[in-house]
């Protein structure tokens, strides 16, 4: 289904940007050895990226995850309000919007064994009319897209679903939290974190840290990470994790003289795709699994 985009106004300049957007065996006890080795390969391909991924950062405990998720929705709900008045939010009815959100309904079952959370979260996810080439889930899985990043991109549903995909493993990994926690320890002090069990007027500190959620900046490994993780989801709901190769190569194309490797928080496009590349036989074995998705929408008229 392709469908314009030129109704909904691109007119966000106000709003934050974040960075954009990994022989035979004998007779009798054979079949009893090879039913224990196929449940073993069966595990095994199960595992998917899951043991690829590093434990958590102890400065993500320095953090309430209850604080950091009830920021992010205060200001995921201000910037679709924002958004709202300037006519840039598309409405529930938009292809695109349905687009994106059945793509999510596949991705998000996946995601609690990555962080017991999710559960409880209250998913969100929304089409914001902008020539940004960028999307983003905050912490709390509150999701956005921006209009450019499918009608510049052209993306197909594999595409989308990696870099939602990315962007989720983004909050499930809690990066920002782990982001936030980092920045705590340099400004309250070691002296002080003890008393961050209590909070008091080290909470507010942490709350008004709120407001960097779509200005943090995450590491590279923070990156690669997202990159496997995401992998991991979009092939276990059934979309090919081979079009992260093609998406990096359209994400390259559009993004002519972006800054070296060494200047950028990101994986330089070639390392991301190699990277890409090595995971997925760990993965390929998830897609084919899973089952398909039933409807296949397609990406809008540029």
């Amino acid at each position: 289904m392709n469908t314009p985009l030129d109704h909904i106004p691109t007119c966000l300049c106000m709003l934050h940007s974040r960075r954009l957007f990994t022989g035979l065996l004998l007779a009798g006890g054979a079949t009893a050895v090879v039913g224990s080795a196929q449940a073993q390969q069966g595990q095994a391909a199960d595992q998917g990226l899951r043991g690829e991924v590093g434990r958590e950062s102890r400065f993500t405990k320095l953090v309430p995850a209850e604080q950091v998720e009830a920021a992010a929705a205060q200001q995921y709900q201000q910037m679709m309000q924002e958004a709202s008045q300037q006519r840039a939010l598309a409405p529930d009815s938009h292809p695109q919007v349905q687009r994106l959100r059945a793509i999510a309904q596949r991705i998000v079952p996946h995601a609690m064994p990555w962080n017991s959370r999710a559960r409880q979260w209250r998913w969100e996810i929304n089409l914001l009319g902008s020539d940004q080439i960028n999307a983003f889930c905050m912490p709390g899985g509150k999701i956005a897209f921006y209009s450019g990043i499918l009608s510049k991109l052209q993306l197909s549903d594999q595409e989308v679903a990696a870099i939602m995909g990315h962007e989720v493993a983004h909050a499930l990994r809690e990066h920002a939290r782990e982001r936030m926690g980092k920045t705590a320890a340099t400004r309250i002090g070691a002296n002080v974190l003890s008393s961050l069990l209590g909070l008091g007027g080290t909470g507010d500190a942490l709350l008004n840290m709120g407001g960097q959620l779509l200005t943090l900046r995450f590491s590279r490994e923070d990156e690669t990470e997202a990159d496997l993780v995401g992998m991991d989801l979009a092939a276990r709901a059934g979309y090919n994790p081979q079009a992260g190769v093609t998406l990096w190569q359209k994400m390259m194309a559009a993004s002519k003289g972006a800054p070296p490797q060494f200047l950028s928080t990101h994986p330089a496009g070639e390392t991301r795709i190699r990277d890409i590349q090595s995971k997925l036989p760990k993965v390929e074995p998830l897609y084919q699994r899973a089952e398909k998705p039933s409807r296949q929408f397609g990406p809008p008229r540029a």
